[in-house]
């Protein structure tokens, strides 16, 4: 069989927007992600001094066959927000007798992510090198979420410092499911929350490829007023998506959505974290870049919120709150 080859180039922070757009097309799991590498020295001459820094190159494959160029245009269509405003190339097309390998360029993405955290493409060979090690071995092709995009590494690397193996912990807006796992594999109990089914498929499938199903239970559906806001994404409105009232049921809760959500629910995170005289509830909160920072933290504050630790990495920042 032929195969036709979608590939493009896109940058750290959009590398999950266009495997989750990929993936709503539901034409095939088979997506593959490389570090980008420079084109020959005679290309960049022409290149434009002010385009992004591109990260990682994506290639995705469709069968040739009679509907290919009518799923090759939807794909294009569905991705050429991102080219517009600068995060991915153009599409590039190729066709091959056989699905290519490329071993040498397509190899598997392996992340370290702060002290313990490694983040593995689902076909990847590993073998984990110190004894408290955590691996996160996920399918990055299904939502956001793959341990790629500097809002989930600054999630991770705050996870790590705060989360407890007696916590009850609410992973809302689970998307690929990596935040849950990795709350899991550290000891929490975990209720994984999204109003996205592809997402809620994603946090299946990764909490089973990494064996947590007995810490992790994965629901569609938001906190308190969240199903007011819409898919969380797009704002595009929601139908019967059920909702899990804010009752002092968490110890933690970690958010990697957008800085509209946190504000809106800022009221729900407070009365869905309890407080205890040894423990004060943590609120993990990420997917926003520092020109919302100011207003995410306003609206924590007036609810008793205080920022207790943050990461950053070029724009985006993820902050730590704690109940006072």
């Amino acid at each position: 069989m032929s195969w036709m080859e979608l590939s493009l180039n896109t940058t750290e922070e959009a590398v999950d927007w266009v495997c989750t757009l990929l993936a709503s097309t539901n034409y095939t799991n088979d997506i593959r992600i490389a570090k980008y590498t420079e084109p020959n020295s005679y290309t960049l001459v022409a290149q434009d001094i002010t385009q992004p820094c591109w990260a990682f190159t994506v290639c995705f494959y469709l069968p040739c066959d009679v509907h290919t160029n009518v799923r090759r245009s939807e794909i294009i269509d569905l991705l050429s927000p991102l080219e517009r405003v600068g995060l991915a190339t153009p599409i590039h097309t190729d066709v091959f007798e056989e699905k290519p390998a490329h071993p040498e360029v397509l190899s598997p993405v392996i992340r370290r992510i702060g002290e313990r955290f490694v983040v593995l493409s689902s076909n990847a060979s590993y073998h984990s090198e110190a004894i408290d090690e955590v691996t996160l071995r996920l399918k990055t092709t299904l939502a956001f979420g793959t341990g790629l995009h500097p809002a989930t590494m600054l999630s991770l690397k705050l996870l790590e410092r705060h989360i407890l193996p007696t916590m009850n912990v609410l992973d809302l807006g689970s998307g690929s499911g990596i935040l849950s796992v990795a709350m899991a594999k550290l000891g929490a109990q975990v209720l994984a929350l999204d109003n996205d089914s592809i997402a809620v498929q994603s946090t299946h499938d990764a909490v089973n490829r990494n064996g947590v199903e007995q810490q992790v239970t994965v629901m569609e559906g938001s906190l308190g007023h969240g199903s007011d806001l819409g898919h969380w994404l797009n704002g595009d409105t929601i139908k019967n998506v059920p909702t899990i009232e804010p009752t002092a049921a968490f110890d933690l809760i970690v958010a990697n959505i957008l800085a509209r959500v946190h504000i809106a629910l800022a009221p729900d995170f407070r009365r869905a974290l309890r407080q205890t005289d040894t423990q004060a509830g943590t609120l993990i909160l990420s997917g926003f870049s520092s020109d919302y920072e100011d207003a995410v933290t306003t609206s924590l504050n007036k609810e008793g919120f205080e920022v207790i630790d943050c990461e950053r990495l070029d724009e985006w920042v993820a902050v730590a709150y704690s109940l006072q």
